[in-house]
């Protein structure tokens, strides 16, 4: 059995200029990103179901301090069956190449894509 590549990840603003190592270019928060048109986004898919819930996204409300709470509601969703299937194709996707997770978050750190990505790492 030969060996699976390496994750190949990287996070992005969507509002950021498209770059030709950009890869796969995957949308994945939940409502779509204000004043920008699908056109000039130049996605190859948008995943709105690997997203916190509008539950959760909304008690969140990007507020720092519920950062490591919200982190482990989230871990918490992605363990779903939906979310859980959603990860695995963006799994598969970052092994054939690179891949590029795109959100609208201002601040990324304290973001869903971080957690997101911890996930996809840890799955393998």
């Amino acid at each position: 059995m030969t060996p699976r590549r390496r994750l190949d990840v990287q996070v992005k603003r969507v509002y950021d200029e498209v770059s030709p190592d950009d890869g796969t270019r995957v949308l994945v928060d939940r409502l779509w990103p204000r004043g920008l048109s699908k056109d000039k986004a130049r996605l190859d898919a948008w995943d709105k179901e690997i997203a916190p819930s509008n539950e959760l996204r909304r008690w969140y409300d990007h507020d720092p301090e519920r950062f490591e709470e919200f982190a482990e509601r989230y871990r918490h969703e992605l363990a779903d069956e939906e979310r859980s299937t959603e990860l695995d194709r963006l799994q598969t996707l970052a092994h054939e190449g690179r891949l590029t997770l795109l959100t609208a978050t201002k601040d990324l750190p304290h973001g869903h894509v971080r957690v997101l990505v911890a996930a996809l790492e840890s799955k393998g």
